[in-house]
C-alpha cells in the first residue's frame, strides 16, 4: 500500500504543473493514466462500477465524481478537485487535492486552506485507541468554526485489497462514538467542505455531485495507516 500510495501521490504532483487556464480535464486524465501505467500500476477508478475515467475532476460547485471531458477547459479563478486511485500488487491507494487555477478569489483560497487543515486534523485523530467519530468531529468542528459546512452524504472509507472497504469514515460526528480504532487499519480520510450549505445533488449523468446551492466546494484526501506510533500518511504529497 505504500507503493500504491506513492504512485498516486506522484501522479497528482505531476499534474500540478499542468493546472492552468485552457487545459482540458480530458488532457489531465490522459496524462494521469499514462503516468500510472508507466509506473506499473493500474488506474483504480477506471471501470470501477462503470466509471469511465482515470480521474474524478470536479470544478467549483462540483463536489466529486466529475467525468473528464475534452470540452471542459479549466478557467482562471476555478478551484479544481482531482481524485485519483491506483492499484498495484493487489492493493489500492487513494488521494485527492484541490488546486487553484490562475487567480483565485480570497474566499476560494480560504475554503481550500480550511479543507486542507480539516484533513490534517482528522488524520491526527487516526490513532489506535481513539474512536472513529473522533476523526469526523475534528473535521466538522474546524470547518464550521470558519463558517463552512461538511458534506454528510459522502464519506471516507477503509481501503486495501478493495478500493472501498469498511469502515465508512464520516466527516462529522460527536467524539467517542463508532468503532475503536486499531493498529493496522488503513483508511481514506477525505473531507469535502462546502462554502455554503452542506446539501448536494447528483447530476443526470449519475456520477457528478454538486452543491445544492451552487457555491464552491473543496476536497482533500489521504490514505492513512494506523500504527502504534500514530497515523502514517501513505499518499504524502510532495
Amino acid at each position: 500500500m505504500q507503493i500504491a500510495g506513492k504512485i498516486v501521490s506522484d501522479t497528482l504532483s505531476m499534474l500540478e504543473t499542468w493546472i492552468e487556464p485552457g487545459v482540458s480535464t480530458k488532457k489531465l486524465d490522459e496524462l494521469a493514466e499514462a503516468y500510472i501505467r508507466s509506473r506499473g500500476a493500474l488506474p483504480a477508478f477506471k471501470g470501477y462500477e462503470g466509471f469511465p475515467s482515470t480521474l474524478c475532476i470536479s470544478r467549483n460547485e462540483e463536489v466529486v465524481h466529475g467525468i473528464p471531458d475534452s470540452s471542459v477547459l479549466l478557467e482562471d479563478g476555478d478551484i479544481v478537485s482531482i481524485d485519483c486511485g491506483t492499484l498495484i500488487h493487489g492493493y489500492h491507494g487513494d488521494h485527492a487535492r484541490s488546486y487553484a487555477v490562475g487567480n483565485v478569489s480570497a474566499d476560494k483560497r480560504k475554503l481550500m486552506d480550511v479543507t486542507r487543515e480539516c484533513l490534517a486534523l482528522g488524520i491526527e485523530m487516526a490513532r489506535p485507541g481513539n474512536h472513529l467519530s473522533d476523526i469526523g468531529h475534528a473535521v466538522q468542528a474546524h470547518a464550521e468554526a470558519h463558517g463552512f459546512s461538511v458534506v454528510r452524504d459522502l464519506v471516507g472509507h477503509g481501503i486495501g485489497r478493495r478500493l472501498h472497504e469498511d469502515p465508512q469514515v464520516p466527516n462529522y460526528g460527536k467524539k467517542g462514538r463508532g468503532i475503536e480504532l486499531k493498529e493496522g487499519l488503513v483508511i481514506a480520510i477525505e473531507p469535502m467542505v462546502n462554502m455554503g450549505k452542506a446539501g448536494v445533488l447528483t447530476m443526470p449523468d449519475g456520477w457528478k455531485i454538486v452543491t445544492s446551492d451552487g457555491l464552491p466546494s473543496a476536497h482533500f484526501e489521504h490514505t492513512v495507516a494506523l500504527t502504534k506510533t500514530g497515523p502514517e500518511i501513505l499518499t504524502d504529497y510532495k
